[in-house]
This record gives structure tokens, sequence and C-alpha cells, in this order.
């Protein structure tokens, strides 16, 4: 009899984590995710890019010294799961460039 309990245990928890894998992510760890990638990019450099997630829609704010950055960053936010829409408010200042 526990043996069998514990094995539904096991078969509960397992079903559970498999539901899991299908929600969608939180707007935090998408903001997250895609912050690490923009940090990470050697063309994106982090730079001071904001990332706001609302309900999957992305909004990226703040500076950056290329319009090739300001695209790139775009990109990548686009690629992380569970990201529906990219809103690119970034401001290209050439003066970051220098």
């Amino acid at each position: 009899m526990n043996k069998f309990i514990g094995s539904l245990l096991v078969l509960s928890a397992a079903f559970c984590l498999i539901l899991r894998a299908d929600q969608p992510k939180s707007d935090d760890v998408i903001d997250d995710q895609i912050a690490i990638k923009l940090t990470s990019d050697p063309i994106v450099k982090g730079g001071s890019i904001k990332v706001d997630s609302q309900q999957g829609v992305v909004t990226l704010s703040g500076a950056v010294g290329t319009k090739k950055q300001k695209d790139r960053a775009a990109s990548i936010a686009k690629k992380v799961k569970g990201v529906k829409q990219v809103q690119n408010d970034i401001v290209v200042q050439k003066t970051l460039n220098q």
C-alpha cells in the first residue's frame, strides 16, 4: 500500500511539472531573460536598455549608440519564449558611440 501511495505521489508531481511547462512565462521571467541576453550580446552590449513586459508584450526603452544596436535588441527580445510582441522605443544617440 505504501508503494502505491508513493508511486501515486511521484506521478502526481510529474503531471504537475508537465502542466507547468506549458504555461506561459511570467513577465518578470521574460524581463530577466531578455536583460541577460542583451547584456551578453556583443553588438548590443547591454547599454542602458530598460525592458518591461506586460502579458508578453515587451517594451524596450533607453538609449544606444547605433541603429544596429537598436534593431538587434528588438530581434533578441522577439526570440525569447513567451514574447508576443515587441515595442521598440529605444533612442539612438550618436554621442553614446563616441
